[in-house]
């Protein structure tokens, strides 16, 4: 079967597919991944064909610069750009769409276009419930009702963020105009699955879901069987206690300067070693102690880590968690509280530290309390052996599988 995986976004947004769409690849299917131009080099190597979007994970994901008029307005013009590149990634065919959270609302439109079956494969709880309020922004538990009436405000704003980019993208298939209210309607009313790529471990399943909506578990970022640390970053964690991770993915650009001098100055009052990941930030710091790392999996850091500080993004939340390492959360923006919290709520994190408050003493009294709480490892390493249990790309499989041709 022809499967094309559509994603957008940054790192995080995107990476997980790589792993997802090798696991169908190894089951038989020919697999290929729209994405930004950044993730070529990926795709290819999980062995993936690549369809490029014409879009700049930046230009979405620029960290909390502004208000929310901004945020809106550089949301608008990401999916203004996102429609004509999903349908030209659509154009050499498939049989059947995978769909991210940021690609669906569009990829409804070319699915009905192209006449084939589609699925959700989305990395964020984003169908209201009575459970929790919607993942992005919406801050403190309004109560079930609450709840769920915000998460379905969330999704009218969605639609109306999609609603220029949907009636252009029907026009350009030929399909009859329909409002994008009406399209998530029509979805709905029939159940469409979606499949959400998180762990149960740390989000169950809502009770108050529709059908077609389940939790399978993560999808991990495709790495090579024989991938090893780089020798600098493995002398330097063979020689002393295992260090502190600090890395904040595709937040804060521009800032890596001023978070560089801080880790570094939190670390030293902490008393403990370090490693920087560099991110979009730029994050670097110097110091016997302290080693400045590029990209690399967090498969392979996270376990020799004595704790990870990051900033609750979806996938290094659940990387950190997988690894059975204490996690002391930075939160920044969108869904990252959310991720936050829930690492809280399972006893394996220490209470966030809000970005916009992050100091050297803050951030190093949350690092001694991770390192030192023997009730965090304790509590993260028994989420590990939960989640070791999971396989969410196989979850997947078995779905698609009824799909075959």
């Amino acid at each position: 079967m022809r499967i094309l995986v559509m994603a957008a976004g940054s790192h995080g947004d995107v990476a997980p597919y790589t792993g997802l769409g090798a696991h169908l690849r190894g089951e038989g299917h020919h697999v290929a991944l729209a994405a930004p131009e950044t993730f070529r080099e990926s795709a290819v190597d999980s062995g993936l064909d690549f369809r490029p979007l014409p879009v700049d994970p930046r230009g979405a994901s620029a960290g909390p610069r502004g208000g929310s008029s901004e945020l809106f307005a550089r949301a608008a013009a990401f999916i203004d750009r996102l429609g004509d590149g999903l349908a030209d990634a659509a154009a050499p065919g498939a049989d059947l769409l995978l769909l991210s959270t940021t690609t669906a609302p569009l990829g409804w439109h070319l699915a009905e276009a192209m006449d084939v079956p589609s699925l959700g494969v989305y990395l964020q709880p984003t169908l209201p419930t009575r459970e929790f309020p919607p993942v992005v922004g919406g801050g403190r538990s309004l109560g079930g009702w609450g709840n769920r009436a915000a998460g379905a405000l969330g999704q009218r704003v969605v639609d109306r963020l999609h609603t220029g980019a949907a009636r252009r993208l029907r026009e350009r298939l030929g399909l009859p105009a329909v409002s994008q209210n009406a399209r998530r309607r029509a979805v709905e009313r029939v159940n469409w699955p979606v499949l959400h790529g998180f762990s149960p471990t740390l989000v169950p399943r809502p009770a108050d879901w529709r059908k077609g909506l389940q939790v399978v578990g993560n999808w991990w970022p495709h790495v090579a069987a024989d991938y090893r640390l780089p020798p600098e970053v493995e002398d330097f964690l063979r020689a002393g206690p295992p260090p502190v991770f600090i890395g904040f993915g595709s937040m804060a650009a521009g800032q890596g300067e001023r978070l560089g001098a801080l880790a570094v100055d939190a670390l030293r009052r902490a008393g403990v070693r370090g490693v920087l990941q560099a991110g979009w930030a730029g994050t670097a710091g110097e110091g016997d102690d302290v080693l400045s790392v590029g990209e690399m999996p967090h498969t392979h850091l996270f376990p020799r880590m004595a704790a990870v500080v990051h900033h609750a993004g979806a996938g290094t939340a659940a990387a950190a968690l997988r690894a059975g390492v204490p996690s002391v959360p930075v939160p920044v923006m969108a869904d990252q509280p959310f991720w936050a919290d829930r690492l809280v709520r399972v006893g394996a994190a220490s209470a966030p530290v809000r970005f916009a408050d992050l100091t050297a003493d803050g951030l190093a009294e949350a690092i001694r309390r991770a390192v030192e709480d023997r009730t965090l490892r304790t509590r993260a390493e028994a989420a590990a052996r939960a989640m070791a249990r999971e396989d969410g790309s196989a979850r997947v499989g078995e779905v698609v599988a009824t799909w075959r041709s």
